[in-house]
């Protein structure tokens, strides 16, 4: 069993009968006081985000986990199809592995699978920027190219995203995945 001084960011642990992710893990000594772990976890199963804790060489659960890079293939149903790519086995990944950044998934896409040792999907990550193509937003005009305001535009995975209002319908856009937001307008040439 691993303690608390194993805790770091990225790191999956089993809490109160979930996995969660560490997002922040701060080891605090105040004053005259024993030493603690505040640590803030993201909940694999939904996604809420839990802070806790945790007493100075305390025994926590950590999961151990090995990663794997897929190319995406197509969807299927409630599932995404992945290939592996040196076996060039295909396998289902169910869609909530994913979370939010399933709607920026394009095909030939290359992501990324955490297995738990047991052979179970802890969770799958989209690349943490994506270049989509925008496929509809509404047209500007010369007024609105000087204002610092938005539009959403929906992009060619179907994700609605607030853009710039320089932005128009075919431009190649950057997003993060991790947030959704916009980052910039790509140059292809």
């Amino acid at each position: 069993m691993a303690t608390t001084s194993d805790l770091a960011k990225g790191v999956i642990v089993r809490f109160n009968g979930e996995l969660h992710v560490c997002e922040e893990v701060m080891h605090r000594t105040p004053g005259n006081l024993r030493a603690f772990y505040q640590v803030k976890m993201r909940s694999l199963r939904n996604g809420r985000i839990v802070e806790n804790r945790f007493r100075s060489g305390e025994e926590v659960d950590i999961v151990e986990t090995e990663r794997k890079s897929f190319q995406y293939l197509y969807r299927d149903g409630d599932d995404f199809v992945l290939m592996d790519n040196q076996t060039y086995e295909q396998t289902n990944v169910p869609i909530s592995a994913f979370g939010e950044q399933a709607k920026f998934l394009k095909e030939g896409m290359t992501v990324e699978v955490v297995y738990a040792t047991d052979g179970s999907i802890v969770q799958a990550e989209a690349p943490t920027f994506v270049e989509l193509q925008v496929a509809d937003t509404s047209p500007s005009t010369k007024d609105d190219r000087a204002t610092a305001s938005t539009k959403p535009a929906t992009l060619e995975t179907g994700a609605v995203v607030q853009v710039p209002m320089f932005v128009l319908t075919g431009d190649i856009v950057r997003v993060d995945t991790r947030t959704g937001e916009y980052i910039d307008r790509v140059n292809k040439k």
